[in-house]
């Protein structure tokens, strides 16, 4: 019939984005420490990990309340919703955390910034997004800030204490000096060249 007809070769992609967002659901056993098993796997996949939702039962928990104060609460607890971030290092203090609340045998509910350890006395399973790159700001922009993000991700590279480019994949340290600057932990390969084992996955 004509050139215009014939099917067109699929497009193939071989390696992800440094900025895509990957899925994961991930498992932590009974008598694990959550905040130490996500700060684990967050340091050997090089990546940070933001928790959208969690379910199961937890042990002796110890919470920062919005006051200040500390509260330990002693039993196990159902867990009601759980959010928050884990980054592999370096990153900026009090960049990352995890909030909690909880539902006690009674049927009260209790919340707070999660002070670890937060061990899991059954299966506790999350639902969670990771990341390979992030951009560093300070809040209000000042008056000259680029508003073109894709300028700004092309111009950030040249600045970030003199090491390589952000395209390469490489790990970069934060700094508290530096104003919209990217970051990045992992590779943009489909694995993170620190992975020493796959994740564990079930089918759906």
């Amino acid at each position: 019939m004509g050139s215009k007809n014939k099917p067109k070769p699929p497009v193939i992609v071989t390696r992800d984005s440094p900025n895509v967002l990957r899925s994961h659901v991930l498992e932590v056993s009974s008598g694990a420490d959550v905040v130490e098993s996500l700060s684990n796997y967050a340091r050997r996949r090089g990546r940070g990990v933001s928790v959208l939702s969690g379910s199961g039962t937890v042990a002796n928990v110890v919470l920062r309340q919005p006051a200040g104060s500390v509260l330990t609460l002693h039993g196990r607890f159902e867990i009601v919703s759980m959010t928050g971030t884990v980054l592999p290092p370096p990153a900026p203090p009090g960049s990352d955390g995890l909030s909690v609340y909880l539902s006690g045998a009674q049927g009260q509910v209790v919340g707070g910034v999660v002070v670890a350890p937060l061990v899991a006395s059954s299966h506790v399973v999350l639902v969670a997004a990771s990341f390979a790159n992030a951009m560093f700001e300070r809040l209000p922009l000042p008056l000259n800030q680029h508003d073109d993000d894709d300028q700004v991700l092309q111009e950030a590279p040249r600045g970030v204490m003199g090491t390589e480019q952000v395209a390469d994949g490489r790990n970069y340290p934060f700094s508290a000096s530096l104003q919209g600057e990217v970051f990045g932990w992992g590779g943009t390969g489909t694995t993170s060249s620190t992975s020493t084992a796959p994740p564990k996955t079930h089918p759906f």
